[in-house]
C-alpha cells in the first residue's frame, strides 16, 4: 500500500480535556497534543511524516528530524504532502487554507476559522480537487445532525458549553465579563455561533463543527451558549439540543437533548477536536 504523506502545522499542546484523543479507532492517549499526533503518524505503516511547522521553530529541535522541519510555511509544497493537518490557530487557516487545498487534502483543527464568511467561501471554492475535513471534536451526534441537515429536516440546533472560568481563553467583552464571575454561573454569550467564534476561537471549535454539520442552518442560525461556572472544577459540559420534523411552536416537533460530561482539569482551555469521525465539507 502506498503511503500517504502528512504535514502538520503546529507543535504544541492542544490542551487537556481528559478525553482520549484518537488517530484511529485502535490508538488512544489520555492527553491530546500535536506532538502526540506527529509521533503517531510516524508509527502508522500507511503514513509518512512530510513536515512539521511551528511558529516557534526552536520547539521542534531534538523532537523532529531536521529533514522534516519546515521553517517557512510558504514552502510547504516542497515537501509534497498528501494531507495537511492544522493544529495551531484559526489564523493559519485564514491565511494559508486555500493554498493548502490547492496542493493537498486539508484537515482543520481550528474550525472556528470558518465563521469568517470570506474564509469559508475561499475554502469551499478551493476544495475542488482535494478534500476539506473537519474533525467532530466534542460534538456528540454529529453524523445524525448532518443527516438531518442533508434531508432538510433539521429545524434548529443549539450547543451549550459550560466550563470553569479559568478554562476559558476569551477576547474582548467576553474576557472582561468572565473576569467578574465569582460564585455563581454566568451566561457569557447566547446567540449565533458566527458571532461567538471570534470572541472565543480556542474554546468553541465544537460549536463551529456543529454549524458546519448543520449546513442548512449554518453559522448564522446555529445557536451557541457559553456558561462560566465556578463549580465545574473537574468537568467541561457540552449540551446539544436539536429539533427536527414537526411543529416547534406547539411543542410537537422531534427533539433530542444530549449532555456530555468531559473530565477536565481546572484551567484547561482548549476545545479539543479528538474523535475519529470526520466530516468531509
Amino acid at each position: 500500500m502506498e503511503k500517504r504523506t502528512v504535514g502538520v502545522v503546529g507543535f504544541g499542546h492542544l490542551g487537556n480535556s481528559g478525553d482520549d484523543t484518537e488517530i484511529n479507532a485502535a490508538t488512544t492517549v489520555p492527553k491530546a497534543s500535536s506532538q502526540y499526533l506527529v509521533d503517531q503518524i510516524q508509527k502508522q505503516p500507511n503514513l509518512e511524516l512530510a513536515f512539521v511547522w511551528n511558529r516557534n521553530i526552536s520547539a521542534l529541535f531534538g523532537k523532529v528530524e531536521p529533514d522534516n522541519i519546515l521553517t517557512n510555511l510558504l514552502d510547504f509544497k516542497d515537501f509534497g504532502p498528501d494531507l495537511i493537518v492544522e493544529v495551531a490557530h484559526p489564523s493559519v487557516t485564514h491565511e494559508y487554507g486555500a493554498a493548502f487545498l490547492a496542493a493537498a487534502d486539508f484537515m482543520i483543527g481550528s474550525p472556528t476559522a470558518m465563521a469568517a464568511q470570506e474564509t469559508e467561501a475561499a475554502l469551499r471554492q478551493a476544495a475542488q480537487v482535494h478534500g476539506l475535513y473537519v474533525p467532530s471534536g466534542a460534538f456528540w451526534g454529529g453524523e445524525d445532525i448532518k443527516k438531518m441537515a442533508d434531508r432538510g429536516t433539521l429545524q434548529a440546533l443549539k450547543v451549550t458549553m459550560k466550563k470553569h472560568p479559568t478554562s476559558f481563553k476569551l477576547e474582548g467583552e467576553l474576557a472582561e465579563l468572565n473576569k467578574s464571575v465569582m460564585d455563581n454561573p454566568v451566561i457569557l454569550y447566547e446567540g449565533s455561533v458566527r458571532g461567538l467564534c471570534p470572541l472565543a476561537p480556542n474554546n468553541v471549535n465544537t460549536m463551529a463543527t456543529a454549524a458546519i454539520a448543520a449546513h442548512n442552518l449554518g453559522f448564522d442560525h446555529v445557536q451557541g451558549c457559553l456558561v462560566s461556572d465556578p463549580s465545574l472544577v473537574d468537568w467541561h459540559i457540552v449540551e446539544v439540543e436539536a429539533w427536527g420534523p414537526g411543529d416547534m411552536k406547539s411543542g410537537k416537533a422531534f427533539r433530542t437533548h444530549t449532555v456530555r460530561h468531559n473530565p477536565a482539569a481546572t484551567g484547561a482551555h482548549r476545545d479539543l477536536l479528538h474523535d475519529h469521525y470526520t466530516a468531509h465539507v
